[in-house]
């Protein structure tokens, strides 16, 4: 079985994962997205680009797609947005399913 290995930028300091909140007018809630990247390049190019003054207060986590699965379900993530683009980011969201 194949295995693709991702990169989530995780908070130093609490532990939360990077996500997009996504509102829903019509139930005012939000969905939540772990945001993830196919190349470790790529997590800290979008922190050096977007937050390049709170980038020292984060850190880049390696997940296989098992441990994808296991952390989406147990922080309760809607699903990821796989960050395509890191300098003007394009952003496909996945929903669990």
């Amino acid at each position: 079985m194949f295995s693709e290995t991702y990169y989530a930028i995780r908070s130093r300091q609490d532990g939360q994962y990077l996500v997009a909140r996504i509102p829903n007018p019509k139930t005012e809630t939000q969905s939540n997205y772990l945001l993830v990247f196919r190349e470790n390049f790529e997590a800290l190019t979008y922190l050096n680009t977007h937050a390049i003054e709170l980038a020292d207060r984060f850190s880049v986590e390696t997940l296989s797609t098992n441990q994808l699965n296991g952390v989406m379900k147990r922080w309760g993530f809607n699903g990821m947005g796989l960050v395509q683009e890191p300098l003007e980011p394009k952003i496909q969201f996945v929903v669990n399913g």
